[in-house]
């Protein structure tokens, strides 16, 4: 069978091994899909994080990359882990337009929707073109302090602006596209995007919006008034949380980048220019993965 993917870049750990609810992948794991690769007739590079963090063993012939280096000269990039580790790398890798495939080896798998353990059998007609695409938003989110830009990060699940540790609701002032919505008082607010409506918008109450929707959804967290409700709005939109008044506050994006906010910060949400590919294999379907994932026509005993 004719490969369509001649070079593979492989990540297996983007994350530091110290990353709050990171998933480790094993050095051999990470080795068996160098073998199998190898034995495709795929040319191999590691990213250089992954062979920091793993341990991995590298052999004369396998480059060792830079994320931007894999952009560069990479067909395909090959992440085994959950799906922290492809949105660390998804973040990245996008600008650069180098198609993912995910292999699971972690808790959810909504992203990297192949079983590690029958990997083999799947990638065969995918490396060889056989394949479903997708592509995935990212946001773009921005920090302004008087004006002036302190902050700023990318986002392919959400943009959570929450209250600290300390006890007290926060109130936020909700724009989109220059037009006020409301004052929100709440434990904080999510803006997800399509991927990011299963995690933690979905166990906020928000609703799950198919990935080829152009949208993304509000949703206040623990909200003061009840009948304060998610609200999906346009992906093309300026979305503007303000901060009126917290004792303690933060903004997340992807829960893997932080900035805290001072009284009068305003996070500022646009759609990025850059979408990040995923590959799947023939047959894939979203809903099939929801029922999996979210145990869905399961019977209760």
């Amino acid at each position: 069978m004719q490969r369509k993917f001649q070079r593979v870049a492989l990540i297996g750990k983007y994350q530091s091994p110290s990353s709050p609810g990171s998933t480790g992948v094993s050095r051999s794991a990470l080795e068996e899909v160098v073998r199998f690769l190898r034995a495709q007739g795929c040319q191999v590079a590691l990213e250089q994080q992954t062979v920091t963090n793993s341990g991995i063993r590298v052999d004369p012939d396998v480059q060792v990359l830079s994320v931007d280096e894999i952009g560069r000269s990479c067909d395909l990039g090959l992440v085994v882990g959950g799906d922290g580790t492809m949105l660390g790398i998804g973040r990245q890798i996008a600008r650069h337009g180098v198609p993912l495939i995910g292999i699971n080896h972690g808790r959810l798998g909504f992203m990297n929707d192949i079983p590690f353990g029958s990997f083999e059998p799947i990638l065969v007609p995918m490396l060889a073109g056989e394949f479903v695409e997708e592509a995935r938003s990212l946001m773009h989110a921005r920090v302004l302090r008087d004006g002036h830009s302190v902050f700023e990060a990318l986002a392919m699940n959400d943009v959570v602006v929450h209250r600290g540790g300390t006890s007290g609701m926060l109130e936020l002032r909700v724009e989109v596209d220059g037009h006020f919505v409301a004052n929100h008082r709440a434990d904080g607010m999510i803006v997800a995007s399509p991927t990011g409506s299963t995690a933690y918008s979905l166990a906020s109450g928000g609703p799950i919006l198919y990935p080829a929707i152009d949208g993304w959804v509000l949703v206040p967290i623990a909200p003061h008034t009840l009948s304060n409700r998610p609200v999906v709005v346009p992906d093309q939109s300026e979305v503007v949380l303000e901060l009126v008044a917290a004792r303690e506050a933060s903004a997340n994006f992807d829960m893997q980048s932080l900035a805290s906010l001072h009284h009068g910060d305003r996070v500022v949400v646009t759609r990025s220019e850059h979408k990040v590919r995923f590959l799947h294999p023939r047959g894939w379907s979203y809903f099939d993965t929801l029922r999996r994932k979210l145990h869905w026509n399961e019977e209760v005993s």
